[in-house]
């Protein structure tokens, strides 16, 4: 059983000797390396259909010393399986773009670096070259059939060469390649601009399953390299990661998949100073006109209609570049709800004119220069006295149960007193100064619409801002710890 081994063996071990002596000439001083790659990557010694390590003493050792020939068909013939290329990837960010502010697509230009071992192609020391310069042999050496998994697409190479190939003397191949992906991203747009578009790719062979590949990131990285000279272009990168793929999602779980997250935000300070100053500035100046008069038709209307063109302006300019959804978003509704503070700011101004312009009833008469709501307090406070000195803090009734005014009488001394009707003097003695309501003049009416305007205008849009921007806030800041 053990001598037709013994007879593969030697004759193996005879042809191996050969070989080295035939090329022993190969690694000496002054060859390059086009010669040895010549050498290395001949038919008769290297298939690139075959995947490393080969399990064939014809394509394995052919420029080494007999010695490690034979051990290296040692360890070929007693593995039973093939093992596992395992291909080490690195990334490193170039440069990041975005064509559009507004836009859900990423430019990403990224090196993308492999390396792994294949020992069909090791080399002696006799050689000067510290590695091989593969470039010209690109097509003559077995390599991974890398396939990335995005949504989006690639973008040619700005220059022809775009890769680099080395092959080092262990048998070790560093393989590197500039891509350049336009991505697609996820973003929520209902909340933009405050959202923090997501761009996510994989990478995986398209050909060779998780039992011949496996990929793994080299140095159990986490996050992507960035270049020294990374250049960003309305491109943000605030987080970055690298994990081996989800298989229970991926479409096809029995191959190997490394999977690429990044994270971009918005320039907030662009859309605060194009977008909400010139908002919050056009809203306040529209209740300019609840300080002036009532009845100062041409400058009320100017600053009414000339805030609300000026908002539809500039929102709809702004809009044209924001991408179409069809639910509301944050935009729409910092927009309605400042066309509505300034529609109503305009609609108040209506109202106010047409109460300051009605006949008064019963031929009340305006004293101008009074503050319609100071001029109406100390009645106000008067009747709040009043009724808090009422022992039952209410009217005082009498027996009937009929409420009792509070009147002044001319019969209690020399000083007038007042007290009820019935409290001491006689009916007709008492002098009953019951106060009538006078209905307010309407220009008072106007004035105090104005008054309440100038309080209530301004607060309640205080409190929608910091609502607003409280709430969308709150959505970045909990997107941001996913």
């Amino acid at each position: 059983m053990g001598q037709p081994w013994m007879l593969v063996r030697a004759a193996a071990i005879l042809l191996v000797t050969r070989q080295t002596l035939a090329l022993s000439d190969i690694f000496e001083d002054g060859k390059s390396d086009k010669e040895i790659l010549d050498n290395l990557l001949r038919a008769t010694r290297y298939d690139k259909r075959l995947l490393p390590p080969v399990q064939d003493a014809d394509f394995c050792c052919g420029l080494q010393s007999p010695e490690e020939a034979e051990f290296e068909i040692r360890n070929i013939s007693s593995s039973k399986q093939r093992e596992t290329v395992k291909v080490d990837v690195s990334v490193l960010l170039l440069s990041l773009a975005s064509p559009d502010e507004s836009s859900l697509k990423y430019e990403v230009e990224f090196l993308l670096q492999q390396q792994w071992f294949d020992p069909r192609l090791k080399y002696s020391n006799q050689s000067r070259y510290d590695f091989l310069n593969a470039i010209h042999h690109h097509n003559d050496i077995w390599l991974p059939d890398t396939y990335f998994i995005m949504h989006g697409d690639f973008k040619d190479p700005l220059i022809p060469m775009h890769f680099s190939l080395r092959i080092y003397r262990n048998g070790t191949v560093f393989y590197s390649m500039r891509r350049h992906l336009i991505l697609s991203c996820q973003g929520h747009l209902n909340i933009f601009p405050f959202d923090d578009p997501e761009c996510s790719f994989s990478l995986e062979s398209i050909s060779y399953e998780m039992k011949s590949i496996k990929y793994v990131w080299k140095n159990d990285e986490d996050v992507l390299k960035k270049s020294s000279s990374l250049a960003t272009l309305n491109a943000y990168l605030i987080k970055n990661q690298t994990s081996e793929c989800n298989h229970k999602n991926n479409w096809r779980g029995n191959y190997s998949c490394l999977g690429v997250r990044l994270i971009f935000t918005r320039d907030r300070a662009f859309y605060f100073t194009t977008v909400f100053i010139p908002g919050i500035i056009l809203v306040t100046s529209s209740f300019i006109t609840f300080w002036l008069e009532w009845n100062a038709v041409p400058a009320r209307v100017m600053i009414g209609v000339t805030t609300m063109l000026n908002f539809f302006t500039t929102s709809n300019g702004f809009r044209s570049t924001l991408p179409v959804v069809s639910n509301l978003t944050a935009m729409n509704v910092w927009d309605g709800v400042c066309m509505c503070f300034i529609y109503a700011s305009l609609l108040e101004f209506v109202c106010v004119n047409y109460v300051g312009r009605k006949r008064p009833l019963h031929n009340v008469v305006y004293r101008p220069g009074e503050n319609p709501v100071i001029q109406r307090l100390p009645a106000v406070l008067s009747r709040i006295g009043i009724i808090l000195a009422s022992p039952l803090g209410d009217k005082k009734r009498d027996s009937t149960g009929v409420a009792n005014e509070i009147v002044s009488c001319t019969n209690c001394g020399p000083n007038p007193c007042t007290h009820t009707a019935n409290n001491g003097c006689a009916a007709e003695s008492c002098l009953l100064q019951v106060r009538k309501k006078e209905p307010p003049h309407p220009i008072r009416v106007a004035k105090t619409i104005d008054v309440i305007a100038r309080i209530t205008f301004p607060t309640a849009f205080a409190v929608f801002l910091i609502f607003f921007f409280y709430h969308y806030s709150s959505y970045t800041h909990s997107d941001s710890q996913k």
